[in-house]
């Protein structure tokens, strides 16, 4: 299954139907008055997150939708029947933004939230509204009004509490697997990870987090390189970013300090928001080195890199470490005051976007980034 974060739709809300000019017309009854009914109103369009869809995909090829059209008015005060409302179901992360003046319309950050993206028109009055003592059989009415249209740009950003950030090969897929029961797939090659995927770590009854992996960024990717920033949108939510680090290259002429520094220099062009949030530095893959050179091979990076407020030495591999690391992360979470609405909207608001254009790129463009999100427990 293709992993899509990014469409762009098109939403037509149905237009009023128009109001009824008539007159009752029977045997008997030969002054029997105005008698014509409103128009029915037009169908609105609505969406939902459902946290059962893990991508865009239903929006990729499908990018038109249309809501029923109201009924005209009827004879004998029959009023029009109203269009049937239509309901979008998007993921859980959805933002919803006017793709032409870039404002957020909704941001789903709730299962089962539901929002208004288009207005249905208003039916039009009969010529039953309009009679009067001095107007006994008037002709007037009024048509429906046309519904909403918009065009909107979709831009999904998953939720997670942790993100894990880091060089291709660093070893975040091999971590996520070994704190929670997420499968990422692992190999030995560079971007193994094209899509993100989502694993709940889960430390204490009642207790547990939201860890996301994302595709390895390199050197350059601002300029491209690589699958670029496409995905670190996808850390903008969390709380806490995780940078690993490989202290045990295959490359021996691989510098992990200096991959370390390029990571956090594309880290700063892409959002200094995203740059501003807390990071803790792990040092991973400690099972490839020597024991009786491990604590000189961390000390000798940290020396050269400079030793944050916050670091852990790791193993993924045999979960070396691991313990220690989730639960100074539960910890770290308990202890952080929930955003309120307002504040998470406008820091997405202020967040990166990308060019005009770039959501309805060819399809062919989108085989870069085959994959799915995956949503697991323990």
């Amino acid at each position: 299954m293709k992993f899509f974060d990014e469409a762009r739709i098109e939403v037509f809300a149905g237009d009023g139907g128009n109001g009824n000019a008539s007159f009752r017309r029977e045997k008997f009854i030969p002054k029997g008055g105005p008698d014509g009914g409103d128009g029915g109103r037009g169908g609105s369009i609505f969406v939902t997150g459902d946290r059962n869809i893990n991508t865009l995909v239903d929006f990729r090829y499908t990018r038109c939708f249309r809501a029923q059209h109201g009924e005209k008015g009827g004879t004998t005060d029959c009023y029009g029947k109203g269009g049937e409302d239509m309901v979008l179901r998007m993921p859980v992360g959805t933002i919803i933004r006017n793709a032409e003046t870039g404002e957020i319309i909704a941001d789903l950050d709730e299962d089962g939230k539901r929002l208004l993206l288009a207005q249905g028109g208003k039916g039009g009055l009969g010529n039953l509204h309009f009679k009067s003592s001095t107007n006994r059989a008037p002709r007037q009415k009024t048509n429906g009004e046309p519904g909403e249209h918009f065009l909107l740009a979709l831009e999904l950003k998953v939720l997670a509490d942790v993100g894990l950030l880091g060089m291709p090969n660093a070893g975040k897929s091999t971590f996520i697997r070994s704190v929670s029961a997420a499968k990422p797939k692992v190999a030995d090659y560079p971007f193994t990870t094209l899509a993100p995927n989502l694993g709940v770590v889960r430390t204490d009854e009642g207790r547990s987090f939201v860890i996301a992996d994302i595709p390895g960024l390199i050197e350059g990717a601002a300029e491209g390189a690589g699958l670029g920033h496409r995905f670190l949108r996808h850390l903008q939510r969390t709380h806490l970013l995780l940078h690993l680090v490989d202290l045990a290259p295959f490359d021996p002429d691989t510098d992990p300090v200096r991959e370390a520094r390029a990571i956090v220099e594309e880290l700063r062009k892409y959002d200094q928001q995203l740059f501003d949030k807390p990071r803790w530095l792990i040092l991973n893959k400690l099972d490839l080195i020597p024991e009786e050179e491990r604590k000189e091979r961390v000390r000798a990076f940290l020396d050269a890199y400079g030793e944050p407020d916050k670091w852990f030495a790791i193993s993924g591999i045999n979960g070396q470490g691991c313990k220690e690391l989730i639960f100074a992360i539960q910890d770290y979470l308990d202890a952080q005051p929930k955003r309120s609405a307002e504040e998470a909207l406008a820091a997405i608001a202020t967040s990166p976007q990308y060019p005009e254009g770039e959501a309805d790129e060819d399809d062919e463009d989108d085989d870069d980034y085959d994959g799915e999100i995956i949503y697991v427990r323990d």
